[in-house]
């Protein structure tokens, strides 16, 4: 199948590119290059030994976008591009909405014109803000994420529902996943943020190659056994292999459905430095400051409906996320070139 990844030189689709040609799918991406390179195409083709087509340009461009599906022939859409960052939401809402909602209408525009009818949408576990049970499953309340970010996930997800409804022949797949992190095994793709890391393995990375003077953990007084806050860290790989599966799923006239993507197992930031620290023989300096606006204390999922529906599992621990994002870094010490 020709499936076109937009966002699909960013950090979680870049990975899923190589995992797509791995499972016999011809990948076309685009890029706005506002937060990746074009360097991040070579490196995916050179993984995963393949050609890989690729545009550059904003998928808010809709008669752009509608002339590369037509000329690709593309019969399937993974949509990771918009901006991630929770922090950056909190200080600047109005740029997450307007760059979130107008890119993923526009998609949809053109999905319709051109008849394309499977879509996989990258949704996030901030969808289900203050958590009214833990673990999480899809039957929780996703209504109330704890900031803007997470708000144009709900959106989203809400006017894709509503499209489908009114457009019975689409099949969507609504994928909420968790804290990806990690790197390609081979150390030639993986995360590289533009400025300071929202997220806490690259940073805990960049601290262990002096690029940072200290680790920061945001907030030790939560209500957590050692006082941080809890997330579902899943390797980026097994998350890549969640998109492959969610496309197999739509080729069977699915309609819409709802995954979360996790590993069912919590761990508070405490664990996951001293997990990097266990298994790449560093010492991290580090110091306590305060809490990060949008933050929930514990989050993790009940990820059973995937397993059951798209027979798909991770099977990668915190040993491997940590051991693979270190060999990213320090063969890639300053990002991509």
């Amino acid at each position: 199948m020709k499936v076109l990844l937009t966002g699909g030189a960013g950090y979680i689709g870049s990975h899923t590119a190589v995992e797509m040609i791995a499972a016999g799918h011809e990948i076309i991406i685009v890029d706005s290059l506002v937060n990746s390179k074009t360097s991040v195409v070579d490196r995916i083709e050179e993984v995963a030994d393949a050609a890989v087509a690729f545009h550059a340009f904003d998928i808010a461009d809709a008669d752009r976008l509608s002339r590369v599906c037509k000329s690709e022939g593309v019969e399937a859409i993974v949509h990771f591009a918009g901006l991630k960052a929770v922090g950056e939401s909190v200080r600047d809402p109005l740029h997450y909405y307007r760059t979130n909602l107008t890119t993923s209408m526009s998609l949809v525009d053109v999905m319709q014109a051109l008849d394309i009818r499977h879509l996989v949408f990258s949704s996030s576990a901030t969808v289900y803000g203050e958590p009214e049970r833990i673990p999480l499953d899809e039957t929780c309340r996703a209504t109330e994420a704890a900031n803007p970010y997470g708000r144009t996930k709900i959106m989203i997800e809400q006017m894709l529902r509503d499209v489908q409804v009114a457009s019975p022949t689409l099949n969507i797949a609504l994928l909420r996943y968790f804290n990806p992190a990690g790197a390609h095994p081979s150390g030639r793709i993986g995360e590289d943020p533009t400025g300071t890391p929202n997220n806490l393995v690259p940073f805990v990375t960049q601290v262990a190659m002096g690029m940072r003077d200290e680790l920061v953990i945001h907030g030790d007084d939560y209500p957590t056994p050692d006082g941080t806050c809890i997330r579902d860290f899943i390797h980026v790989q097994d998350l890549a292999r969640g998109h492959v599966a969610a496309v197999d799923k739509l080729t069977q006239d699915c309609g819409l459905v709802t995954y979360n993507l996790g590993t069912g197992r919590g761990y508070s930031v405490k664990e996951v430095v001293s997990a990097f620290e266990r298994t790449t023989q560093k010492h991290l300096q580090q110091r306590v400051g305060p809490r990060r606006a949008g933050d929930v204390p514990v989050s993790y999922t009940d990820p059973g409906l995937a397993n059951l529906e798209l027979r798909w599992t991770a099977t990668r621990s915190i040993d491997d996320i940590c051991q693979d994002a270190w060999r990213w870094q320090k063969q890639n010490p300053t990002g991509y070139p």
